[in-house]
């Protein structure tokens, strides 16, 4: 509650706040209106006390003193005020210390936005940094909501094995802060989202507590989402655009905003140095003990524990958000230069026009089914939905580049890859690529399968890019055929049209001549279909009017002549393969 600062004995708690720079906690969440609470308020000392710490209602102190007026005996005024089952129940009965369990009651959820988001908002002026803050609490917003409409489950019977959607929503607290923890102070803008895990049951309106393996489950597909609305909303009302980074080789791209100097990430990014740094020392111990490299879960094993070694103790210094700002920017002008600094929201707009005359930003479904199964299979052989539901939004970013989505556009990928191109694994709900339905028996299409089989000393993300590229090009070559002949292939991904009760106009790509939604540029499959026989049939009948005029003028004897070739179709430059993918956001 406040920072990363140590709050004296007695202090006030918004003194605290104020004498460590951050601002105070807001509730949030739907779930305040079943406690009497508004969102946007603040979030206060004896408050957070009661809910988060005792499992208690925030205004607990209120209700006994009613009670009690009213009669109540203590123990009856208390027992009224806990949500659910008291944590001293909670206990185990055992005598040993060591086995007493321990009453879990929030879950720490951390926003953070990508690394070039820091750099803007810490060193250009105060609307831009205002204009970040807003897009940082919108998005934020957003993703709590996914999280508690579709995700938030409680247990609804006794031994929690049965779980149902919670009555009314979720209830958090939200903390803002401003800096990382490296030894030398740097820009950080990120949020702790602490949701109490007591909510309401739907069936009888009484508390109880929400499943961790629900939340948990869907914290990258969190990730994925909080980062994606975080790029429409900053290229909405900033006008900037975003390309991916690749920061380590073979590994996922971040995606950034265009036109940042990326010698401001290595200022920015010194508490990642001091991880890397200590993480090659631990891989080299590694591979001396064990004879080869880490993989992937002994690489995060050992990243995780260069993070706790070189996690630096709390500051004892502590200065306000404007002079932080005003340190950070003497730091870098000494370092870069000032017209690096000064000059940032210029260059950006001039590298988000660049990006724009490059990238249009269209989503293809087919293709857009075909690279998420072909990484997520790659990635893990066994997946379940909320992985590709991750997997879908990175697409959605990398395609879009910051541009609106339309609402249930990734859910709409993920439905086109489960009835495609997957299959059932085992009892539970795992499932894995559908290989007869990616790689058909065609000789000429076997060729898919070498990056899954081959450069086996490649890391998965490497050989999961060629997989998604290698079926790109076959959907491409697919169209291809279908343009210059006259039948059609179920090739596309059964995609549903967007239904609407007041149908929109499309309009035409300029280069293909396929039809489009409005505003999110989605090809759908009925459309395509429809192009492609209307293309067809305008062809054919092209072809015979020239025949027919040649003949005409060649007189009664006319030679025979080779039928025309059309011109090959050619993809829209915006529908690319995804090599760029998010990280950060939700940790």
């Amino acid at each position: 509650m406040v920072g990363d600062g140590h709050r004296r004995a007695g202090m006030p708690l918004h003194a605290a706040q104020d004498e460590a720079g951050v601002p105070p906690g807001v509730w949030k969440g739907r779930g305040l209106a079943a406690l009497g609470l508004a969102a946007g308020g603040a979030v206060t000392e004896r408050q957070a006390e009661l809910l988060l710490g005792e499992g208690r209602h925030p205004d607990a102190d209120r209700i006994e003193r009613e009670l009690l007026a009213q009669g109540k005996s203590p123990a009856q005024a208390r027992r009224a005020t806990v949500l659910g089952r008291p944590i001293e129940h909670n206990r185990s009965p055992s005598t040993d210390k060591a086995k007493e369990r321990t009453p879990w009651l929030a879950f720490d959820l951390v926003f953070r936005p990508p690394p070039t988001a820091h750099i803007a908002w810490a060193l250009m002026d105060d609307e831009h940094r205002r204009v970040l803050e807003l897009c940082d609490d919108i998005a934020r917003d957003k993703t709590l909501a996914w999280l508690e409409e579709s995700v938030a489950q409680i247990r609804s019977k006794a031994g929690g094995k049965q779980r149902a959607r919670v009555k009314d929503g979720l209830v958090v607290a939200v903390f803002r802060h401003y800096e990382s923890r490296a030894t030398e102070s740097r820009p950080l803008l990120h949020s702790h989202a602490v949701v109490s895990v007591r909510a309401r049951r739907p069936h009888d309106g009484k508390w109880g507590n929400l499943s961790a393996d629900s939340l948990m489950t869907h914290i990258v597909a969190a990730d994925t989402l909080y980062v994606l609305h975080f790029m429409e909303e900053v290229s909405a009302r900033l006008g900037w655009a975003w390309e991916p980074r690749e920061v380590t080789p073979g590994r996922r791209p971040v995606m950034d905003i265009a036109g940042i100097d990326r010698r401001l990430i290595g200022w920015q990014s010194t508490r990642r140095q001091q991880i890397e740094d200590a993480l090659s020392v631990l891989t080299e111990k590694y591979e001396e003990k064990q004879g080869h490299a880490p993989g992937e879960r002994a690489g995060y094993a050992l990243a995780c524990q260069a993070a706790d070694q070189t996690r630096s103790p709390k500051r004892t210094e502590l200065l306000s958000l404007t002079e932080l700002r005003t340190r950070w920017r003497d730091s870098a002008i000494g370092a870069f230069g000032a017209c690096t600094v000064y000059r940032l929201a210029e260059r950006a707009r001039a590298a988000a026009a660049a990006v724009w005359a490059r990238v249009r930003p269209l989503v293809d479904l087919a293709l857009a089914a075909v690279d998420v199964v072909a990484v997520v299979y790659v990635m893990r052989g066994a997946f379940a939905r909320h992985h590709l539901l991750a997997e879908a939004r990175r697409h959605l970013a990398y395609a879009l580049r910051g541009r609106r989505h339309e609402p249930g556009l990734d859910e709409r990928i993920v439905q086109a890859v489960v009835d495609d191109y997957t299959r059932p694994v085992g009892r539970g709900r795992m499932m894995t690529a559908d290989l007869r339905a990616l790689y058909p028996r065609d000789t000429e299409d076997q060729a898919v399968l070498r990056p899954l089989t081959r450069k086996r000393t490649a890391p998965p993300y490497e050989r999961a890019r060629l997989a998604a590229d290698a079926l790109a090009a076959r959907v491409r070559t697919a169209r291809r055929a279908e343009r210059l002949g006259s039948r059609l292939r179920p090739y596309t991904v059964a995609v549903p049209v967007a239904s609407s009760s007041h149908p929109r106009p499309l309009r035409t790509s300029p280069k293909d001549g396929r039809l489009l939604e409005p505003e999110t540029g989605v090809v759908t499959v009925e459309q395509t279909r429809r192009t492609l026989e209307a293309a067809a049939a305008q062809m054919a009948a092209t072809l015979q009017d020239s025949r027919r005029a040649r003949e005409a003028a060649r007189g009664p004897r006319p030679q025979p002549t080779p039928a025309t070739t059309p011109q090959p179709h050619t993809q829209h430059p915006g529908i690319q393969p995804a090599p760029g993918r998010t990280t950060g956001g939700v940790t």
